[in-house]
């Protein structure tokens, strides 16, 4: 296992005895750097970042120490600031410890022993913040990508803590709500404390008392949106079974009576034996009025996109199938490879792959029957 390297620090005073005698006694237990003066220290803290601690004398030309260290914080804030005086200057302390904000300040003469205690933990603290960052760091990722996979579940999230106060908010259920800002930080009731978003602090402040209740469905409207939303709350509770808040949950249920009426018609169309023809024509019509439905209805929820898929779906394949039946029909010979391919779309988009109806099963084969045979009776199969 390899030794980890050792701490650097840097010694800065015009004077290259000090300088020499400083490096001396930190030399055994630091990676010791020197310069004789601010801007030359600056430069080798830009350099040889990062520096852990940072002795200056405060007499020096060019440039105070207390006006040195004032630049360290602003370019270096985790490096340590320990400033060397040899007179009694309260002022000079005192903007020390404001401008430079300095860890301590070391009258001389020193004490070897005193200053190397005092610059060990300057080293250490420079140790604790850089661990600090580092933690917070990994908390500040972990919160992103939290974030962006809350966004992705395709259902309104407000978790709330012990106190009522909104943790974190995902996209869904900022958009539910027609939430132009994170509501972070705030509490709950004061996020929903809208004349629009009344009826829902409402059913969530019932739902979170009433354990019997599962779940209410509300209209709302949002962004000149009509929404019906289905509203649960679950608790959420530690390890020990204390509680640490709740998570209000938002599913929205607008496309719910379409899809209904869209599976009834799936259904029919799979149940229809004799007159399959005048159903699936009467299913294109009114699916053609459920997607201007959608379509105008103003929801990109993940249901609605969904119902608009299968939807679209269905229309094609009904289509084609159609198409086909007509073409053997009216047409001596009609081309039998475009016949087959439409037949394949058909059934490739087609919602239920494992329940095609009997007469369109039966359309297929008369299809592949005419590309083998080229024999076309010229009746419908539908």
């Amino acid at each position: 296992m390899s030794t980890p390297p050792r701490a650097r620090i840097l010694i800065v005073d015009d004077e290259e005895a000090i300088l020499e005698t400083m490096a001396f006694t930190f030399e055994d237990d630091y990676e010791v750097l020197t310069a004789t003066n601010a801007r030359e220290a600056l430069a080798v803290l830009d350099e040889r970042a990062p520096v852990a601690a940072v002795v200056t004398d405060q007499r020096m030309p060019e440039m105070t120490g207390v006006e040195f260290l004032a630049m360290v914080y602003e370019r270096h804030p985790n490096t340590t600031r320990i400033i060397l005086t040899g007179y009694a200057d309260g002022e000079a302390m005192v903007r020390a410890i404001n401008e430079g904000h300095v860890y301590a300040y070391v009258t001389k003469p020193w004490e070897p022993e005193e200053l190397k205690q005092l610059v060990q933990r300057a080293v250490e603290l420079h140790r604790l913040r850089l661990q600090n960052d580092r933690l917070l760091e990994d908390l500040r990722r972990a919160n992103v990508f939290l974030g962006a996979a809350i966004d992705e579940i395709p259902v309104g999230a407000l978790v709330v803590d012990a106190a009522g106060v909104v943790r974190a908010a995902n996209r869904p259920g900022r958009e539910y709500l027609g939430l132009d800002a994170d509501p972070s930080g705030r509490p709950l009731d004061q996020v929903l404390d809208t004349e629009r978003l009344r009826p829902m602090r409402d059913v969530a402040q019932r739902l979170a008392g009433a354990e019997a209740t599962p779940y209410e469905e509300l209209e709302l409207a949002a962004a000149g949106v009509s929404l019906r939303l289905r509203i649960s709350v679950r608790t959420l509770n530690d390890a020990a079974g204390r509680s640490l808040g709740r998570v209000v949950l938002l599913r929205e249920i607008s496309h719910e009576p379409l899809r209904r009426r869209f599976e009834e018609i799936l259904s029919e169309i799979k149940s229809a034996r004799d007159a399959l023809r005048v159903r699936l024509e009467q299913a294109q019509q009114e699916l053609a009025g459920f997607s201007g439905k959608v379509k105008h209805s103003g929801i990109a929820s993940p249901g609605m996109l969904e119902l608009e898929e299968r939807i679209s779906r269905t229309r094609t394949a009904i289509e084609n199938w159609l198409a086909v039946d007509d073409a053997l029909v009216r047409e001596g010979y009609p081309d039998a490879r475009l016949l087959l391919e439409r037949m394949r779309v058909a059934l490739a988009r087609w919602p239920l792959p494992e329940e095609i109806p009997d007469r369109v099963q039966a359309l297929a084969k008369r299809v592949e029957s005419y590309y083998q045979t080229g024999e076309n009776p010229g009746q419908p199969v539908l």
